[in-house]
């Protein structure tokens, strides 16, 4: 059912029309294979870049793409049409990699102590010196300090501009995805490009 899911970087087509959107999730919840195909095709670039956005990572990413779609599958007969169908599947899409992420972070904080501490909870390794001072770098590296630095924006802060900056939603779609105002949208971009200018350098200017 979700082998189009296995190649997330295909052409994705045109947004629908408002009217296209509504026959589309009537079919859905008609349970019409078809259109699930359809709204598969449709929206999973735009959910697996999301996904990837917050992630950094391919795997993680395709299968919180998957989740989603099976999410949407099994709940279609709820949705309402409160907002549009492409703000649930940002919703939906965040909210599993936000907690696909600390899922992860956990694991790894876990292993990290684990490997410190021996059978009877004795250090065994040094931990690692985090007090150097942090060589910046150029091309690359720099670019993957930027990444380092906007995973660790508070939660509702990355999503706003990786909304914003990575899937260029406009700031009342962002308020949408978030359920709140674009008042609210506009703060949290503000802090998110003033902590990111503070922590990389030369300063981050195309926010």
């Amino acid at each position: 059912m979700f082998s189009t899911l296995e190649s997330p970087v295909c052409a994705e087509v045109v947004a629908p029309t408002l009217d296209a959107e509504v026959e589309l999730v009537a079919q859905l919840q008609r349970g019409s294979e078809a259109a699930f195909r359809t709204l598969v095709d449709r929206y999973q670039n735009r959910v697996y870049r999301t996904a990837f956005s917050l992630l950094r990572n391919p795997e993680e990413a395709e299968d919180v793409a998957q989740e989603v779609f099976v999410e949407v599958y099994q709940t279609i007969g709820r949705f309402r049409g409160e907002a549009a169908l492409s703000t649930w599947l940002y919703r939906l899409a965040t909210s599993r990699a936000l907690k696909t992420r600390r899922r992860t972070q956990t694991k790894k904080r876990l292993a990290f102590f684990t490997s410190l501490l021996g059978f009877r909870n004795e250090v065994l390794h040094e931990p690692p010196d985090h007090a150097h001072p942090l060589t910046l770098l150029e091309g690359q590296q720099q670019f993957e300090l930027l990444l380092a630095h906007i995973a660790r924006l508070p939660d509702q802060q990355q999503v706003a501009f990786t909304l914003r900056h990575e899937q260029e939603l406009s700031y009342e779609q962002i308020a949408a995805v978030l359920g709140t105002t674009v008042a609210a949208v506009e703060s949290l971009l503000f802090r998110a490009r003033q902590t990111l200018r503070k922590h990389v350098q030369p300063p981050f200017r195309h926010a």
